[in-house]
């Protein structure tokens, strides 16, 4: 089974409910991990802001931040291999990613 983890910036919740505007993207990432989750899938997500020690000590990140700079958050290893940056991957692509059907979720 393959190893996902998303190194999210910087944020006060990871859902995108906080605040006075809901960010869908969080909220579309937060859902398929949650449904992944249901399917037994564990995908482990890091906040800049709570776990900063992480991203210095993961190589591959703190190599990529250097190079590309926090610009480049949220950043998505699959088997410790960067997959995406800039953007949360797509409902499609974790689906790939996981073999799990997750065509009746909305794409955005």
């Amino acid at each position: 089974m393959k190893r996902i983890e998303i190194f999210d910036p910087a944020m006060c919740c990871s859902t995108g409910l906080c605040g006075t505007s809901i960010n869908t993207e969080l909220m579309r990432i937060a859902v398929v991990i949650e449904t992944l989750k249901k399917h037994g899938i564990t995908v482990v997500r890091h906040n800049l802001r709570d776990e900063p020690q992480l991203f210095v000590s993961n190589k591959t990140i703190n190599d990529y931040l250097k190079k590309y700079g926090v610009e480049s958050l949220p950043i998505t290893l699959v088997d410790g291999e960067i997959v995406v940056s800039k953007i949360y991957p797509s409902t499609k692509q974790m689906s790939d990613w996981t073999g799990i059907n997750l065509d009746f979720m909305p794409v955005k």
